[in-house]
């Protein structure tokens, strides 16, 4: 479907800073993001509604591939995934990255490379393993020590797998406590400090079945310093010399993750990509050079930071509601759709769009329409003060785990997504309905 665009006006480019690029103002306060006017959108597909600007997502992809030109850029498809995304991807070039038997029967469906993807999870299912051996999945991440017999007895002695070792470097790092990943005290991986690393080295060495093509490690979530990468890469190196000077191999392979940072409300701090990719490998060849190591191919694993800036999420203002001092401006979504100001505290910059409006700001708290009190998307943030029932607000950077955290809570239903690009708006995941959620109640 191709929607017009109305005449675009001038507006400051703070303001739109995290937006997708490809966003211009409208006339009577609208916005458009991949030459499509959001108002139309919603008047067209229905709210809550997530748009993702295909442009945009490209344009990230292709700034990683040009930053680390050597390396596999591999995406987290956990951040989002739908058959566009995999398409997408691929097409720019980078690898995927998977959590479950789930997003690899998806991507492989869709008809991504299963020799280009990486399965990873701290508690692999026996239905994930299975998945990821019969579609020939390129490496398969082990997280606990368990998971190498089971993986090698699904092998077969006659059968070949790559593996990895996902080691946790003692490093902290991350936006929230519940999102730093690479200390000894959090589920994942296996120990750099207490040797469980090593020893899974050793074990998986002692199967012939499994070949080692390296070490992965992967130190927390919406990260904006480069320097805990470097020093996780230090730690690293100096466990791919030891299992050198002990088991006489040099690994190809090292994946730092991802975990890049990005800006959800103006002014905030971002990643820079640029400078990650010119530190890492500058870390890289001292450290090798420094160990007598060959350099190993260097993985990366951006998600958010190639999904999160490029969506919008579209909500209808339900109503407003003046308790003293504050200000309650209830939308027809939630955290049904978006969990992670519940989860994490994070905080987002709604805008209203759709008209204009000359009233004295206030500051309210957008929430949802749940039955939670935590249930709030963007809390104590300034809006126009006639704002009203019917109202429409956008929200930027909501392209990443936002849509996959999704729950069915009070059988809402989730949202669907509308891809734009170059003027043109197409459904790429339909809105769940209530049949949808009546058909997998099967009891009498």
């Amino acid at each position: 479907m191709t929607i017009a665009v109305l005449s675009e006006m001038p507006a400051g480019a703070g303001e739109l800073s995290v937006w997708p690029a490809s966003t211009t103002p409208l006339p009577h306060g609208g916005l458009a993001v991949g030459g499509v006017a959001l108002t139309e959108i919603a008047d067209r597909f229905d709210t809550p509604a997530y748009v993702l600007d295909e442009g945009e997502v490209r344009g990230r992809c292709r700034t990683y591939r040009a930053a680390f030109p050597d390396a596999e850029v591999l995406y987290a498809a956990k951040a989002f995934l739908s058959r566009a995304m995999v398409r997408w991807v691929q097409e720019e070039g980078l690898g995927l990255d998977v959590c479950s038997a789930g997003e690899l029967e998806l991507a492989v469906t869709a008809g991504f490379p299963p020799e280009r993807i990486v399965l990873h999870g701290n508690a692999k299912s026996p239905r994930d393993l299975e998945a990821a051996l019969r579609l020939g999945v390129g490496r398969i991440v082990i997280d606990s020590p368990s998971e190498i017999a089971r993986i090698a007895a699904a092998v077969g002695l006659g059968g070949h797998q790559k593996v990895m070792v996902r080691v946790v470097p003692g490093v902290s790092a991350g936006g929230h406590d519940k999102i730093r990943t690479g200390t000894d005290d959090q589920k994942f991986g296996l120990s750099l400090t207490d040797g469980g690393a090593q020893h899974a080295v050793k074990r998986i060495l002692g199967q012939p079945q499994l070949e080692l093509t390296g070490l992965h490690c992967h130190i927390g979530s919406q990260i904006t310093d480069v320097k805990p990468y470097q020093v996780a890469l230090r730690r690293m190196v100096g466990l791919m010399a030891r299992i050198r000077d002990t088991h006489g191999i040099c690994l190809p392979e090292l994946d730092m993750g991802g975990g890049h940072g990005v800006a959800y409300r103006a002014g905030e701090p971002v990643l820079d990509v640029t400078a990650l990719a010119g530190r890492l490998r500058t870390e890289l060849v001292r450290g090798c050079a420094a160990a007598g190591l060959a350099v190993p191919r260097l993985l990366i694993e951006p998600g958010r930071a190639v999904a999160g800036p490029a969506g919008v999420a579209l909500y209808r203002v339900l109503a407003v509601k003046h308790t003293g001092e504050r200000v309650f401006v209830a939308v027809d979504g939630g955290m049904s759709d978006n969990p992670r100001p519940a989860l994490y505290g994070v905080r987002y910059a709604p805008r209203l769009i759709g008209r204009g409006s000359t009233a004295t700001p206030c500051t309210a708290t957008v929430v949802g329409r749940h039955c939670e009190a935590g249930d709030i998307l963007a809390a104590d943030v300034e809006l126009p003060g006639d704002i009203h029932p019917g109202d429409l607000l956008a929200v930027p950077v909501a392209g990443a785990y936002q849509l996959s955290m999704a729950s069915g809570y009070n059988l809402v239903g989730r949202p669907a997504v509308i891809a734009v690009h170059e003027g043109t708006a197409r459904l790429i995941v339909r809105r769940e309905t209530l049949e949808d959620l009546r058909s997998r109640d099967v009891g009498d």
